[in-house]
């Protein structure tokens, strides 16, 4: 016999434990288990060569995904040993089922030991294997939760069941979940980071978020907040008063959905939100898509960095269709002293909206100024559920009463006071009844 080498293994007996072999000789370049064959390379056969043969088929098809038996080929030898001649995968990464897409579950070689492959590898080879689009990209978390996901599909009556998962792009035809289904999922990696500032060289803050979770969540979240921090004031023209809040609720409704939708989420840093007096900016990862330009983006070109998730988005009526979003803002700005900004690197894209209030006339014209929520004298009650429905993108009257440590009558009092005051709505009833910060809607219409 040989001795063990990269591509050569011997065990005496047959373990599930040796699965971890048959992994890493897939993920590598392949390679020879002996099985009974002991550590110097002796001959010792295994006691019952049918029965351990048929156990090691079992166990290799049930412990090991993707599919890898295709790539095995079982030779019996002299002397009662069995030969797996394992050829390199087509389906990288392999792993053990139990285990999942993960260093403790993805072995390769190394010399002549199996060790856990490091995350770097693992992504590597997910990238030969899927190509470099991160959509289709097997996701490196499998254990997901879509508990958000279903209660947005089920408000915009969309269905959303593991039969349609491979029609979103969300899982490969293998079942295993791509970064679509990680962005949708309650795991999502990603988040969105707003900032609200006290001066115009963004040096002192005001208020910092970070919202986090299904990007649907996200959007939700971090909607609702902006909306609070968006003043609103009027002007009188002759016997007419007009209101007009500081940023158009559709601009920020399309600036953020084109944040979200177009960003690279190959890289992990936030998106950022930045509110100071004169302006809100949103500011993505990524540049634009090769082949674009801020000309054409403006005439409403556009080529989806996510494809499947533009179309989720679509599906849910959030997004019309592809482009409409930065022409339908500069439409909203036209009219205005100052313009919409877009500024772009090589791996950021900014949208910078002008504060439309701050050239309204002149300030003896302003009659009345509501200001943003964060910057109110709210009560820490108030402030409590507040900040609970912006996380969690509602509430209820059991999660006010356990939040706040307070009776049924006095939750019922104190939440209809905030109704009655215009600063939340209502939606269902009964036990399906929740509470939401009073905002312009998201639906398109």
């Amino acid at each position: 016999m040989k001795y063990k080498t990269e591509r050569i293994e011997f065990k005496s007996q047959w373990s599930e434990a040796f699965c971890k072999e048959v992994i890493a000789f897939a993920n590598s370049d392949g390679g020879y288990l002996y099985i009974g064959v002991d550590d110097t390379g002796t001959q010792v056969g295994v006691a019952d060569v049918d029965e351990t043969y048929n156990l090691i088929t079992n166990v290799i098809r049930d412990s090991i995904l993707p599919d890898i038996t295709m790539f095995i080929k079982y030779t019996l030898q002299e002397n009662h040993v069995i030969c797996l001649e394992i050829s390199e995968g087509a389906n990288k990464p392999y792993y053990l089922h139990r285990k999942g897409l993960k260093p403790s579950g993805v072995y390769v070689r190394q010399g002549s030991s199996s060790v856990p492959a490091s995350p770097e590898q693992i992504r590597q080879m997910i990238r030969n294997a899927d190509g470099d689009a991160y959509e289709d990209m097997r996701s490196l978390v499998q254990d997901l939760t879509f508990k958000q996901a279903k209660e947005t599909f089920a408000q915009k009556s969309v269905a959303f069941q593991k039969e349609q998962f491979p029609r979103l792009g969300m899982c490969d035809l293998s079942g295993l979940f791509t970064n679509v289904g990680l962005l949708l999922s309650d795991q999502c990696e990603h988040s969105i980071m707003v900032a609200v500032y006290a001066d115009e060289a963004k040096t002192l803050f005001k208020d910092t978020r970070e919202f986090k979770g299904s990007v649907l969540k996200q959007l939700e979240s971090t909607y609702s907040y902006l909306m609070l921090c968006n003043q609103n004031q009027a002007k009188i023209t002759g016997l007419d008063r007009v209101d007009r809040f500081d940023y158009p609720a559709e601009a920020i409704r399309e600036a953020l959905l084109n944040a979200i939708v177009h960003r690279d989420y190959a890289y992990s840093g936030s998106i950022i939100i930045n509110i100071i007096g004169s302006q809100m900016e949103f500011i993505s990862i990524g540049g634009l898509v090769s082949g674009l330009t801020i000309a054409d983006i403006g005439t409403g070109i556009s080529q989806p960095r996510n494809r499947h998730l533009a179309d989720i988005f679509h599906r849910l009526g959030f997004v019309e269709s592809y482009g409409t979003g930065v022409r339908k803002i500069h439409e909203l700005y036209k009219d205005f002293k100052e313009p919409v900004r877009i500024e772009v690197t090589p791996n950021t894209f900014k949208m910078i909206l002008p504060n439309q209030n701050k050239t309204m006339g002149k300030e003896s014209d302003v009659v009345s100024a509501k200001e943003p929520l964060v910057n109110r004298e709210l009560s820490p009650q108030t402030r409590q559920i507040f900040d609970q429905i912006i996380r969690n993108g509602f509430t209820t009257d059991e999660e006010v009463q356990k939040l706040l440590g307070i009776k049924k009558t006095r939750a019922y009092i104190l939440v209809k006071q905030m109704i009655d005051a215009g600063l939340l709505e209502v939606r269902g009833r009964g036990i399906g009844k929740k509470y939401l910060i009073k905002a312009p809607s998201l639906d398109v219409k």
